[in-house]
């Protein structure tokens, strides 16, 4: 018998219906294109404002070309840069370090005797001259040994001579055979003590001499004396740590800075030659030049901690800018390149084949140069090779050029109604890049502007 339909369809606890074939299909396609109706909307907004940009450029270039909007390639939108032309100028070959001032000479003026000082005869910060009388320290304990040491020595003096007249005496007899040789000896010997006590008397006063001078304290050295210690009416004693006063040379100065030791052998190698390093002194800002001196020898070792060997400069310090323990910037000329052929330091570029430049060509295209770097300044690099005097490089805007790329020079676009004066001199800033600075508004700027081509 067969089943009853009500039998054979499944259960609605069991299972959910399932929605027709029909159905499916429309909720796919709504997804797609909903999915494509975002895409396109999101194309249309990022792209909306990128197109006229790009159309516009095409249009002023004569069309689109495989560099791009960028002026990277040939046949692009010509890129607005800034040059300048290589000269041949003397660059200098120098060492920049870190120096101290030094004075040549600092002295502690102790005193060599004790006393009590009577007398200060220099103020505080005097210059000073070799010899002057500074300080007087009570000299009478000093007079009065000095003469306790002279009458000892005339004492002494005319035992001796006594003795010596004996002497003489002893020999006459003994040679008439009138006296022993024992006698004769004994005399004698005793000529030679007395001998040896003048001499100690001698030294004596000597001594007593001496420290009646010692008692005149006076300047050993030039220069000027710094704060006083002590005053009149004080005791000090000898060899006393804090002394009279300190003196210290202002004129001429040292200068001791620190010398790299891989720099070293062509230090050396220009002392060899007989040459006379000049040093420039700066101050800690490097603006203001504070005196010119001369280099005057290297350390004889090689301080392990820095890599490098202490060095000394003499300066005359006539004006006295420098003053002792003061930290400058020391600048040592080791040579001179003469007619180097030197780009802005901004000109100059590195890639993965080492560096290069931008050469402007007559048809307003650049060429990529390899050179070879030389010595640089601040604002200056020396080429060696590759680059010629008079030849026109790239400075500013080369980021976005490469070989065969087409620029456009601030002067050769025409001023619009906007800009005006103000808009021609931006031009002039961009295009010629002075070697005086960075800024590119020197005179060296404006005459690369201005040539002719």
């Amino acid at each position: 018998m067969p089943a009853d339909p009500e039998e054979q369809r499944p259960s609605n606890s069991s299972s959910s219906p399932v929605p027709p074939p029909r159905r499916r299909w429309l909720g796919s396609l709504i997804a797609v294109l909903a999915l494509i109706a975002l895409g396109g909307l999101a194309w249309y907004l990022t792209h909306r404002e990128a197109a006229p940009a790009a159309a516009g450029a095409g249009r002023g270039a004569g069309g689109g070309g495989p560099g791009g909007p960028g002026g990277g390639g040939r046949g692009g939108p010509a890129s607005t840069v800034g040059v300048a032309t290589a000269r041949a100028m003397d660059i200098p070959v120098a060492l920049d370090a870190l120096g101290t001032v030094t004075p040549a000479v600092t002295v502690t003026v102790r005193p060599q005797v004790s006393g009590v000082v009577t007398q200060i005869l220099f103020t505080e910060g005097q210059m000073v001259k070799k010899g002057q009388l500074l300080a007087v320290i009570d000299p009478r304990p000093f007079e009065i040994a000095l003469q306790q040491a002279l009458g000892a020595r005339l004492r002494d003096e005319a035992q001796l001579e006594n003795a010596r007249l004996t002497l003489q005496r002893y020999r006459t007899l003994l040679q008439q055979d009138s006296i022993a040789r024992q006698d004769v000896d004994t005399q004698a010997a005793l000529v030679k003590q007395l001998e040896g006590t003048v001499t100690i008397d001698r030294a004596a006063e000597a001594t007593a001499r001496l420290n009646v001078g010692y008692s005149r304290i006076v300047a050993p050295a030039a220069g000027r004396i710094g704060l006083r210690p002590i005053d009149a009416g004080n005791y000090i004693g000898a060899g006393d740590t804090t002394g009279i006063a300190v003196i210290t040379q202002l004129a001429p100065i040292d200068v001791e800075f620190a010398v790299p030791q891989d720099r070293v052998p062509e230090v050396q190698g220009r002392i060899a030659e007989g040459a006379r390093l000049p040093v420039s002194a700066f101050d800690r800002t490097r603006t203001k030049k504070l005196d010119d001196g001369v280099f005057s020898t290297l350390d004889n070792q090689v301080d392990t901690q820095t890599g490098t060997v202490r060095a000394k400069a003499r300066f005359a310090n006539a004006a006295g800018t420098l003053f002792p323990n003061q930290f400058v910037n020391v600048q040592l000329l080791l040579r001179t390149i003469a007619g180097a052929v030197v780009v802005p330091v901004t000109a100059l570029r590195h890639g993965t084949g080492g560096d290069f430049v931008y050469v402007v060509q007559e048809d307003r295209t650049v060429k990529v140069r390899a050179v070879t770097r030389g010595e640089a300044t601040v604002d200056v690099v020396a080429v060696t090779s590759g680059l010629a005097a008079g030849e026109r490089v790239v400075t500013e805007g080369g980021d976005r050029l490469k070989d065969g790329a087409r620029i456009q020079l601030a002067e050769d676009r025409p001023a619009g109604p906007a800009s005006g004066a103000s808009g021609g001199r931006r031009g002039e800033r961009a295009s010629g890049t002075a070697f005086g600075g960075r800024g590119g508004s020197g005179a060296e700027g404006r005459r690369a502007a201005s040539e002719p081509r």
